[in-house]
């Protein structure tokens, strides 16, 4: 017998739909030489610290650094969780072989191969990895399962992930209690939520400590355009007034009229971040709540797997295009004009060097029915981007008008829409059209078109002073914060140079949003808003810590970096878990070592 075993009970329906194992039995499905079964997310964990020996139960100083000589893992106490082990416990003893059908990635292997192993499976395994839930991507699977070994990376990789969080977390969580926290006040520290409250708090402590400064800015109206003076502002109020009164009475002069004509791309294809920071931006969903969506329209087969970093499809997927354009149900007419003749095939689209276990995110072609208004919000921004990069470019026309009053310059610049091209399915949607780079900019967006200027005309303008102050950083929504996290805290703008970021991104794509929620839960931010605040517990903490490795960006991504590597073969798991160790013990050392009287603030608890 073979026996499948998936992460979900709907998605074991739909395997054992395909494979024909019909016959109901109390979890799990049998039929045609196959028993289908189904964990619920983890089953299994890894084994708590009082497991590994008695001294560990009670916190203490005195027993840190926790450093088990060997890992065990352990099933999660709980009634429900229990019963279906036993029944893939009693399967998976008799199977012939299994199939492993978890989630296509490190953590639906990680999840299924803990549940292997502590049900001492002995037979071959091999393995399912789809893309989506349809019948067809479902027996096209079947028909190119491979050996688990192909994937033991992957489960080194997520198993690596799983005890740096527990080497770090529990640890350090007991290290910053007992010393800081007077033994009263739990202080949480994670290798992703610390440095992720840290670009929080300095954020918040920039705003706090920002002094606006004062400046002008000298502009003239002509023929009801306003010009900018093209030397900037001025820091010195006299100094815009001596501007000012040279121009004034003076005739404006046209020196010079540009014309450029550009195109705007259409954006790239969403993954799992750039979804989510566009939900937060247009919808105020947040990264928790999209993630829950696409996994939902992912399960009902109208999306493919979400839990994706790339931007980009594999090759293999461009003959399937024309079908999936064609089940878009009410895309019609933008669908129409794309299946008159072959769709273009753009590197920007379809690049088999930038996608490695998934592409990214886009319809299956499935048609839809049932959605909730959020779940066609997030499915129409998805078919959409999808429909778009099918289409031309958007097409349009830069005039730049130069003059001067005396020798002082002027320039004023439009922008024409020549050929809307892509930005057509865009027009009437909610908020304004993304461009290329995913960010919303109606300056770009709308046009402004100039009258006819002529190089040489002259007349009367009206000048004018204005004094403006510097503006503080922006506080972090959960949409910038994502990219934050996504770039290791640097702000780009440009598309090209943050996926090269995206290397040393702190968090995986899949855990960034339970990274924002356990903050919230645990106290150290809260929602103002859509801005995301810091609480007094949140700044303190990271006031206390100064060990650099704990709530750095740039050296958490460094230890993502790593665990990718892993993942791809160019990386070692063992020196990374001995690496860690290392580091958690000078860590225990310093603050051990610590003789200043710092504490936390203890929380009162509020009475009900």
């Amino acid at each position: 017998m073979i026996v499948c075993i998936a992460e979900k009970p709907s998605v074991a329906r739909d395997i054992a739909r395909v494979l024909g194992a019909n016959t109901q039995h109390d979890g799990y499905m049998e039929g045609n030489g196959y028993q289908v079964t189904w964990t619920f997310g983890h089953l299994c964990t890894l084994k708590e610290p009082n497991d590994y020996t008695s001294s560990w139960k009670h916190w203490s100083l005195g027993s840190l650094p926790m450093i088990p000589p060997r890992f065990g893992i352990k099933l999660i106490d709980d009634k429900g969780i229990k019963k279906q082990f036993s029944v893939i416990e009693s399967l998976m003893q008799k199977a012939d072989r299994i199939i492993n059908c978890g989630d296509a990635g490190q953590e639906g292997e990680l999840i299924q191969r803990w549940v292997m192993q502590k049900a001492g499976a002995k037979c071959p395994v091999q393995r399912l990895w789809i893309s989506s839930l349809t019948e067809d991507a479902i027996r096209d699977g079947f028909n190119a399962l491979k050996d688990q070994s192909e994937y033991q990376s992957l489960y080194e990789a997520g198993l690596s992930r799983a005890i740096g969080d527990w080497l770090l977390g529990l640890n350090a969580t007991r290290l910053y209690t007992l010393k800081y926290g007077q033994n009263r006040q739990i202080l949480s520290v994670g290798r992703v939520q610390t440095p992720t409250l840290a670009l929080i708090v300095n954020r918040q402590r920039e705003i706090e400590n920002f002094v606006p400064e004062q400046y002008w800015v000298l502009t003239t109206l002509y023929r009801d355009v306003v010009f900018s003076a093209t030397k900037g502002k001025f820091e010195k109020e006299e100094d815009g007034r001596e501007a000012l009164k040279q121009i004034e009475g003076k005739p404006f002069t046209v020196t010079d009229v540009q014309k450029k004509n550009g195109t705007e791309a259409p954006p790239k294809l969403f993954d799992l971040t750039s979804l989510q920071v566009e939900c937060n931006k247009k919808f105020s969903y947040s990264a928790d709540m999209t993630l829950k969506i696409i996994q939902g329209l992912y399960e009902k087969k109208f999306t493919t797997y979400p839990r994706v970093d790339t931007q980009y499809l594999s090759e293999d997927i461009y003959p399937k295009c024309q079908n999936t354009l064609r089940g878009l149900r009410g895309y019609e007419d933008m669908v129409a004009p794309l299946l008159k003749k072959a769709l273009p095939k753009s590197k920007k689209v379809f690049d088999n060097k930038k996608v490695t276990d998934h592409h990214a995110i886009i319809p299956t072609g499935v048609p839809t029915q049932g959605l909730t208004d959020a779940e066609k919000n997030v499915y129409d921004l998805i078919a959409r981007r999808f429909i778009s990069v099918f289409y031309p470019d958007c097409k349009f026309a830069t005039t730049t008008i130069l003059g001067a009053v005396d020798d002082i310059g002027f320039k004023a610049t439009g922008k024409t829409i020549l050929s809307p091209g892509w930005k057509a399915l865009y027009v009437g949607v909610a908020d304004a059209t993304p461009d290329a780079n995913d960010e919303i900019r109606k300056e770009e967006v709308e046009e402004r078109v100039l009258p006819v200027f002529n190089v040489g005309e002259s007349g009367d303008h009206k000048p004018d002073l204005a004094e403006k102050w510097t503006t503080p950083p922006k506080p972090y929504t959960e949409a910038t914060l994502l990219r934050a996290m996504e770039t290791a805290g640097k702000f780009v703008e440009d598309e090209d140079l943050r996926s090269a970021l995206k290397e040393n991104g702190i968090g995986r794509p899949s855990s960034r949003a339970s990274i924002i929620e356990i903050l919230f839960k645990r106290g150290y931010i809260v929602r103002k808003r859509k801005t995301l605040v810091a609480t007094p517990t949140g700044c303190e903490l990271i006031d206390l810590i100064h060990e650099e490795l704990l709530k750095s960006c740039e050296l958490t991504g460094i230890w993502e970096k790593k665990l990718r590597e892993i993942e791809h073969h160019k990386y070692d798991a063992a020196t990374f878990i001995n690496e860690l160790k290392g580091q958690i013990e000078e860590i225990v050392r310093q603050v051990l070592a610590d003789n200043t009287n710092r504490r936390v603030t203890i929380q009162e608890k509020k009475k009900h």
